[in-house]
């Protein structure tokens, strides 16, 4: 039974047991500031847990995504090392949302893995939580497992927590016994042991209290069932393989990477290490950039970089020393893409940016070197020829080096290297990041608002029907201050809950709506309006007259013109993306948008610098698109319908079972929950005024539409007529006559810098008549009649020349700036170190510099201390000759 065989069995298994097939959420947890990555089946569904939103369904089955690389859950280093560490895998998983408990959690997985999986019934071990009868009871009176073979361990080991309060519970787990030949072979082996004879293969968790901050556990109303089994880890077992990487999830991966490495994945345990870690990672990358996560310096990125590099330095352990890991990304997409097709999609943008770092990767890598053999160099004549410690950790961490890369790259130059003072500099970086981990950044959600959907105050968005004039409803919350209060008046700066509104709530990049929430007596201005969970929306600002109460009832205002101005950017989004992809290629992909009322922002992913031309035919086709006046279409439906049918998901949202789709017919096809204008000709102009790079990959175009549109070309017009004005010709003539005049000025530049360098010829004569001996050394110091830097340094150059040996110290000025120059001939360079002197000079003139041990320079704007620090050159000299 193959992997995706076994993956399918168990959804389709607990299809029929009445549970949702959910698909897999994105590998970047939204709203969790707790998590870098998902690394468990029940992250997309802890909102639900905790009561902070509903699903449609009591029952859930999913094949989650997962990834553990990086913050408290990190297997980074074990992975190529055991048998089943893995950075990405699959977690199966069946829930129960206070529907199920115990007995049907038990008798469903039991038969599962016996009847559908026809795993041996006398094989198999249970352990519970060492209180927890219930379960116990069921193992044995239900299943009839014998008494011996369900084992009660202790909290550590059987008792589920999502944190140091909340939802809680004991869990049982499912272990198969591999036999004797597996294990450790010791006479004590037994379940608990490290070793993979017992083996693991799916937690039960019974989430069925409440801790509170005391430590107290509370029984929840209605408990809940949330379950993991890795994917990897039942398929070594169902198909007989010691494991995991002997299944034919990674067989077809690990053959690819023998046919380009021409290394045999068996021979011996080094280049099996590597092999293992090339194909696991390249899973993680392929999955990661995937959901869009793109390599950088910090966070996720970071995570995927590391990942990345690791990968690459196994590769070149192999001997592998071009890129390579964007075509066995390639063949994971190929084995992938039938329980994932969207990564089919985007086949051709995961390797390019692949492609990309390992390209930088190599770049970096051969800095390293150049350090590395000036270390040999320092240390070729020492008695112990030892590369210390530091700097392997240094080479490992900053230029991505194993050790092993680096003692093959030193070892024939006769050098040993300090493995144990690697270890504890990689120890105490290990701790560090341990004490360093504040989790992934990203703002979590206000306590306020999870309490209030769990008290089932929830809203919802009613303005795609209507813009309010006919809506009424009654306030089903006020918050002040970041507290529930029953009442607010006049003057209050508060936030207010309806059932429906109306009004938008800042979400997908789409700002909120604004207007006013009113009765008879009451003038509620709202100034935001706010999305901060699925089911909650809510309207902040001030109250302007009168007061508000729960329960009161009122009616909206909207305003009209800042939602139609929000329609017209959210609608020229979408055709800017797809025209992107019609002239750029369909590898772009949103990464970030930002649609107000007066302008849009659309970032997204891209390798190279845009051209003129290529941004001109981008807006063209969107105001193409506009002229046509094409109606748009919006529909509900699955999200699985809605994918198969063409339409594009954002890298990282959450989407639910049912989904809204905005389709320009024949142009574009997005899930998104925004406000569109209802036909293209509504936006009326579209104009791009900025494009940029904001990060590795990443462009950003900023973009006006309508009025806003009209009025910067306005301006732009004006600007051209005034320009026009001050050169004495018309408009069209305005480039013309700057190209002339550039072309003047560049020739009088030169005029200029010929005459310079004649005056300056003509001045190094002179100077070197006020060179002074110190010491016996020739020293020049003196103010010249230069502005620049560069001028300053050719001059010094030109002096050092005619001097050969000496010391050479030059000041110039521009209005309130000084510049200093200090050279230093070669031969006497290893006694006068020009970076330090004139650090002690540049004080003098309150600035600051440094530079070589034969040139350094330095800037200041003291231009009273300047004759003192001129003069101070030779006293320094004279005390540096004297030592």
């Amino acid at each position: 039974m193959t992997g995706n065989e076994i993956r399918q069995r168990f959804l389709k298994y607990f299809e029929k047991k009445g549970h949702t097939i959910v698909g897999s959420s994105s590998l970047i947890p939204k709203q969790d500031p707790t998590l870098l990555f998902t690394n468990a089946g029940m992250v997309q569904f802890k909102g639900v847990f905790l009561g902070e939103e509903k699903r449609e369904y009591p029952r859930a089955v999913t094949s989650q995504k997962c990834v553990r690389a990086g913050g408290k859950h990190n297997d980074l280093e074990n992975v190529g090392v055991t048998a089943r560490h893995h950075t990405f895998f699959e977690m199966l998983g069946n829930f129960s949302f206070g529907d199920y408990f115990k007995e049907e959690a038990i008798d469903m997985s039991w038969e599962f893995l016996t009847g559908e999986l026809g795993l041996p019934h006398d094989e198999m071990w249970i352990t519970v939580f060492k209180d927890d009868d219930e379960a116990s009871d069921i193992w044995r009176d239900r299943v009839g497992v014998p008494d011996g073979k369900i084992i009660r361990m202790g909290e550590e080991d059987n008792f589920w927590a999502m944190g140091e309060t909340g939802p809680c519970g004991p869990c049982s787990e499912i272990l198969i016994d591999q036999g004797k030949g597996v294990g450790c072979g010791k006479s004590t082996c037994k379940v608990g042991c490290d070793c993979d004879r017992f083996l693991e293969l799916w937690n039960l968790v019974f989430m069925q209290f409440d801790r509170n901050s005391d430590g107290v556990l509370t029984p929840l109303p209605k408990p809940s069932i949330d379950t993991g089994m890795g994917l990897e880890r039942i398929s070594a077992v169902v198909q007989g393989v010691k494991t995991n990487y002997d299944t034919d999830l990674f067989k077809v991966l690990i053959g690819f990477v023998e046919e380009i490495s021409e290394k045999k994945y068996d021979d011996n345990e080094r280049d099996s290490v590597s092999i293992k870690v090339i194909v696991d990672h390249s899973r993680a990358i392929t999955f990661l950039i995937g959901d869009g996560v793109l390599p950088s310096n910090e966070g996720r990125g970071y995570v995927l970089r590391r990942i990345m590099r690791r990968a690459a330095r196994h590769g070149k352990i192999l001997g592998l020393d071009k890129p390579f890991l964007y075509k066995v990304s390639g063949t994971v997409v190929d084995v992938m893409r039938e329980a994932y097709p969207e990564l089919a999609d985007a086949r051709n943008y995961i390797a390019k940016i692949i492609h990309n770092e390992e390209e930088r990767f190599s770049q970096t890598l051969n800095s390293g070197l150049a350090i590395l053999n000036e270390e040999m160099e320092r240390l070729k004549d020492s008695k112990e020829k030892q590369i210390p410690g530091y700097l392997l950790f240094k080479l490992y961490d900053t230029y991505g080096f194993p050790v092993d890369l680096t003692y093959d790259a030193v070892k024939d130059e006769g050098f040993t290297i300090d493995e144990k003072g690697f270890q504890k500099a990689m120890n105490e970086q290990r701790q560090r990041a341990k004490e360093s981990w504040k989790g992934s950044g990203e703002e979590g959600v206000p306590e306020i608002y999870k309490r209030l959907v769990k008290d089932k105050v929830e809203s919802s968005f009613s303005g795609y029907e209507s813009e309010g004039i006919d809506i009424s409803d009654s306030v089903s919350a006020i918050i002040k201050d970041g507290k529930e209060v029953e009442s607010a008046c006049e003057g209050d700066y508060i936030e207010v809950v309806t059932k429906h509104t109306p009004f938008y709530g800042e979400s997908g990049g789409q700002i909120g709506d604004t207007g006013a929430i009113i009765n008879d007596t009451l003038f509620f201005e709202v100034e935001n309006t706010l999305r901060p969970l699925p089911n909650l929306i809510v309207h902040r600002g001030e109250i302007k007259k009168g007061s508000i109460k729960k329960d009161d009832n009122v009616s909206f205002r909207l305003s009209k013109d800042k939602r139609q101005k929000i329609a017209n950017n959210h609608t020229a989004t979408h055709l800017l993306h797809s025209a992107l992809r019609e002239v750029l290629g369909d590898h772009v992909k949103q990464s970030g948008s930002l649609v107000a009322s007066e302008r849009l922002r659309f970032d997204f992913t891209y390798f190279s610098q845009i051209t003129s031309r290529e941004l001109l035919m981008a807006e063209e086709r969107v105001n193409q698109k506009i002229r046509e006046n094409i109606e748009i279409e919006t529909h509900v439906m699955p999200v699985t319908r809605a994918l198969g049918s063409g339409a594009i998901a954002l890298f990282g949202e959450k989407y639910g079972n049912e989904v809204r789709v905005v389709e320009i017919p024949g142009y574009s096809k997005e899930l998104c929950g925004g406000t569109h204008t209802r036909r293209t000709g509504d936006i009326g102009i579209f104009k791009i005024i900025n494009e940029s790079g904001i990060a590795a990959g990443v462009r950003r175009i900023e973009a006006l539409t309508g009025e806003e549109a009209l009025r910067h070309i306005n301006k732009e017009e004006d600007t051209l007529k005034e320009v026009g004005l001050i050169l004495k010709v018309s408009k069209d003539e305005v480039v013309e006559k700057l190209e002339k005049l550039l072309r003047h000025n560049k020739s009088l530049e030169k005029e200029v810098e010929s005459l310079q360098g004649r005056f300056a010829s003509k001045q190094s004569e002179d100077l070197l008549d006020l060179i002074k001996e110190v010491e016996g050394i020739n020293v020049l110091s003196a103010k010249v009649n230069i502005d620049n830097p560069k001028g300053l340094r050719e001059l010094a150059d030109k002096l050092r020349c005619r001097l050969t040996s000496g010391i050479i110290l030059l000041a110039g000025q521009k209005d309130k700036d000084i510049m200093l120059v200090l050279v230093v001939t070669k031969d006497i360079a290893n006694r006068f170190d020009a970076g330090k002197i004139i650090k002690e000079i540049a004080r003098m003139v309150g600035g600051s510099g440094g530079g070589r041990p034969d040139m350094a320079q330095a800037g200041g704007n003291n231009l009273k201390g300047l004759d003192k620090a001129l003069e101070s050159i030779y006293e320094t000299v004279k005390k540096a000759a004297s030592t």
